[in-house]
C-alpha cells in the first residue's frame, strides 16, 4: 500500500511499541498475549486517534482551513488529541461534546481532556445526550463559515475514509513488526466504537494479505449496527486506497455482550473484559 500519494503530517511517534505481556498470559493460563502500545503515540499522552488524525488535519491544511472541528463525548479522547495536533500546527480549534452521562459532578465535566482541550487552545461548546452531533457540528461550521472561516469538520472518532488511512497504516506496521521478530498472531482483538479503527484495521490487513481474524469488541452500538457501520466505512475506504472489494462482510466481525449501561459506566461486564480492550490493539 502506497501511503505517501495520500497528504500526511507525521506527528505520532511511530512505529509505537509491540510487547509482550508475559505475566497477564501466565496468570490467565491462556494464549499469549501481546499489547500494540498505541498510548505511546505522543500529542498529549497519545492514543490510537493522531493515527488518524495525520491524514485528516493534512487534508485540512490542503483545503486551506483556518478551524478544525469534531465532535465527541465529554471526556473524549479524539477532541484531546484533536486540540493538540490543532495547536501542533497554529490551526484554531472547536469542540462540540456531548453530555451522555448527565453527571454534574465538576471533575468530570471540567477536568481530565476538558482541562487538557482548553490548555491546547481550544474553544468547546456542549450538547445534550442523543442528539445527531454530526449535525450539531455542520450547523456550528455553518455559523463559522458566515464569519469568514474556512471550516473543516471531522467526524467522532476521526472515523471517514480518510482517519481509517491511519488505522490502515497501522495494520501495514503491525506486519512489519510481527515478521521481524518471528511472530505468527492468530488473531487481533480491539475496541470498536465509531467504526473507524476496526475498518482502518480491516482494509490494510486484507490488503497485505495478513489471514489474520480481526474480533472488535464493541463500546456503544448493538451488534448488527455495530457491524454494518463497520462494512459500510470499510468498503469505502478500500476503494480510497484503490483496492475496492477486498472486504467482504464475513471478515467484519465484533462481539457487543459487554456494552454497559451507558458511557462512562463501569459495569461487571465490563471489568470481565477490560483486560482485553484496555489500549489499542492486543494479540
Amino acid at each position: 500500500m502506497h501511503f505517501s500519494r495520500f497528504p500526511r503530517i507525521p506527528l505520532a511517534h511511530l512505529p509505537t511499541p509491540l510487547e509482550p505481556l508475559d505475566r497477564l498470559s501466565e496468570h490467565l493460563g491462556g494464549p499469549r498475549i501481546w499489547i500494540k502500545r498505541d498510548d505511546c503515540t505522543g500529542l498529549s499522552t497519545g492514543g490510537n486517534k493522531t493515527r488518524k488524525l495525520e491524514f485528516l488535519m493534512a487534508e485540512a491544511q490542503e483545503m486551506g482551513a483556518d478551524i478544525v472541528m469534531t465532535q465527541g463525548a465529554t471526556q473524549s479522547n479524539h477532541a484531546r488529541q484533536t486540540a493538540a495536533f490543532a495547536a501542533r500546527i497554529g490551526m484554531d480549534c472547536h469542540i462540540l461534546l456531548e453530555d451522555r452521562t448527565g453527571s454534574k459532578d465538576s471533575n468530570y465535566n471540567e477536568n481530565g481532556n476538558v482541562f487538557l482541550t482548553y490548555i491546547h487552545g481550544a474553544t468547546a461548546e456542549k450538547r445534550p445526550g442523543g442528539v445527531d452531533m454530526n449535525a450539531e457540528m455542520e450547523a456550528v461550521a455553518d455559523r463559522f463559515r458566515a464569519e469568514g472561516k474556512t471550516v473543516y469538520t471531522i467526524p467522532g472518532g476521526g472515523s471517514n475514509p480518510t482517519g481509517a488511512l491511519g488505522d490502515a497504516n497501522a495494520a501495514m506496521e503491525l506486519g512489519q513488526q510481527a515478521n521481524s521478530i518471528g511472530l505468527s498472531i492468530d488473531r487481533i482483538v480491539h475496541a470498536t466504537g465509531s467504526a473507524g479503527t476496526q475498518a482502518g484495521l480491516i482494509v490494510g490487513l486484507k490488503a497485505i494479505n495478513a489471514q489474520i481474524p480481526l474480533l472488535g469488541i464493541g463500546t456503544r452500538a448493538p451488534k448488527p449496527k455495530q457491524e454494518e457501520n463497520v462494512y459500510k466505512l470499510a468498503q469505502a475506504t478500500a476503494e480510497k486506497l484503490g483496492c475496492p472489494g477486498i472486504v467482504t462482510r464475513d471478515d467484519v466481525v465484533a462481539n457487543t455482550d459487554y456494552v454497559g449501561d451507558g458511557y462512562r459506566f463501569p459495569s461487571h461486564r465490563w471489568f470481565s473484559c477490560a483486560v482485553w480492550i484496555h489500549g489499542c490493539f492486543r494479540i
